[in-house]
């Protein structure tokens, strides 16, 4: 082998692992600078995040909301009914096979190892508040996930914005709600 053509062999390696690094959000334990950009109009995303219900029972929407989110999986972190705030979470794996293919076929290619996703947590926030008239309760959840790679960096910080998360709870808080009030379960 030439050494001109070795130089530019490892040359092509190494440019190709910083490509890849970069592509697979290899990062510090910092939050990425985009990670909190508002990709859309802040009022069509408080929109969805957001709903009143006609209650002026505030610790009884929070409870409603803790118990609604432990069923579905989530842990408390903290609890401040007097204040209106719920935050909890729960660890899911990350592990994306497409990652692991590339990061195998990368390893073999080039000798090189990228990190891949490994573990995540999923977190929401549930914060509550009386309307002005001070009829209603006004009710915002917000879902983030975190994401740390298989060498114990956080590679991702995203608010996660499906539309029909968001329904799909505000659907069942309203549910139970009103089975509340009906005083059923």
């Amino acid at each position: 082998m030439t050494p001109t053509f070795y130089y530019l062999k490892h040359l092509a390696a190494v440019g190709l692992f910083f490509s890849l690094a970069g592509l697979t959000g290899c990062a510090s334990n910092t939050i990425p600078p985009d990670a909190l950009l508002m990709k859309e109009p802040a009022t069509e995303i408080r929109q969805r995040q957001a709903r009143r219900y006609a209650t002026t029972d505030e610790k009884q929407v929070i409870i409603a909301a803790s118990q609604l989110l432990q069923d579905l999986g989530f842990n408390v972190e903290n609890s401040a009914k007097d204040l209106g705030l719920l935050v909890v979470s729960k660890d899911r794996s990350a592990v994306d096979g497409g990652q692991v293919a590339g990061q195998i076929a990368v390893a073999v290619l080039f000798g090189v190892r990228v990190p891949v996703d490994k573990e995540q947590k999923i977190r929401a926030s549930v914060v509550t508040w009386p309307s002005a008239d001070r009829k209603a309760i006004d009710v915002r959840v917000t879902f983030q996930r975190l994401v740390w790679d298989d060498r114990g960096q956080l590679s991702k910080l995203e608010r996660l914005d499906d539309p029909e998360m968001y329904q799909d709870f505000y659907i069942k808080l309203s549910k139970a709600l009103f089975l509340e009030a009906q005083e059923v379960g």
